[in-house]
């Protein structure tokens, strides 16, 4: 399993990469583990406003859906588009290809509330 010291974590298994003032946000190589074969991603739309902690999308896999939660506060400037016909990029990259949507942030201080690999690593006990 993979925790790429240089992402940020939520206790709900986003991941976050910052450049400036723009954060990727994706699931975590856990989270699709957990889930399964990932059939369907549910993304916003550019210009969507979102806060800390709302529901941004959702996933699905074989065994489960699950909501997609912001780490941030921002707006959608650019969603992976390439999910709707591959959604499996979810499982196979969920580090590069399997990213899910970009925001531009709002308050970039919200980023020290976030997890790094070392506390989201034993949040899941690996």
């Amino acid at each position: 399993m993979i925790f790429p010291e240089n992402l940020k974590y939520t206790k709900d298994h986003e991941w976050l990469s910052l450049e400036g003032d723009t954060g990727t946000i994706g699931v975590t190589d856990y989270a699709q583990g957990e889930l399964g074969d990932v059939v369907f991603v549910e993304l916003p739309t550019v210009g969507k406003e979102v806060k800390v902690g709302d529901i941004f999308g959702t996933i699905e896999a074989v065994k489960a859906v699950s909501d997609l939660f912001s780490p941030l506060t921002g707006v959608v400037v650019e969603v992976n588009s390439k999910l709707e016909s591959e959604p499996e990029l979810v499982n196979s990259e969920p580090y590069k290809g399997g990213w899910m949507v970009k925001i531009k942030l709002s308050n970039s201080s919200e980023v020290s509330t976030l997890l790094d690999s070392e506390s989201y690593r034993a949040l899941v006990g690996h």
